[in-house]
């Protein structure tokens, strides 16, 4: 299974967090029936986007793909989890970018995790981004 460490400049952090657009929602699947919202930003780089599932206004939900690395938080586990996506692999013939897999990490990856954590932080004056780093304390 691919699994690398990211290692960026300030720089590169700063020009990944700069470059997260946020897709008009139109183009989601909502369940507004049950207060629930999607938002998604994604990146100008491949394999990078930030998924973020809401409801009453709070997070239910985010995951944070990068360079074929995820991290995850849900509410029901109120933990962080990194893992790996299946879209950098070469064999797979079928891949769907919509189709993406996580497989979850056995150890959590800290070093992933500060690198989402200041990637957010440039982010950090809109709502969605300060209750997302809310969630790493």
């Amino acid at each position: 299974m691919f699994n690398q460490k990211i290692t960026l400049s300030q720089s590169e952090i700063i020009s990944l967090g700069a470059s997260l657009r946020q897709i008009e929602q139109k183009v989601l699947k909502q369940k507004l029936n049950e207060g629930k919202l999607k938002i998604w930003f994604q990146g100008e780089e491949p394999y990078f986007d930030v998924l973020f599932e809401l409801q009453n206004n709070e997070i239910l939900w985010f995951e944070f793909t990068l360079r074929g690395k995820s991290l995850s938080w849900d509410r029901r586990k109120h933990k962080l989890q990194t893992g790996t996506t299946n879209e950098l692999s070469i064999n797979d013939a079928s891949f769907y970018a919509a189709s993406k897999t996580i497989d979850n990490d056995m150890q959590i990856d800290g070093d992933f995790i500060q690198l989402v954590k200041s990637i957010l932080e440039t982010r950090a004056k809109e709502e969605i981004f300060a209750k997302a780093l809310m969630l790493f304390d």
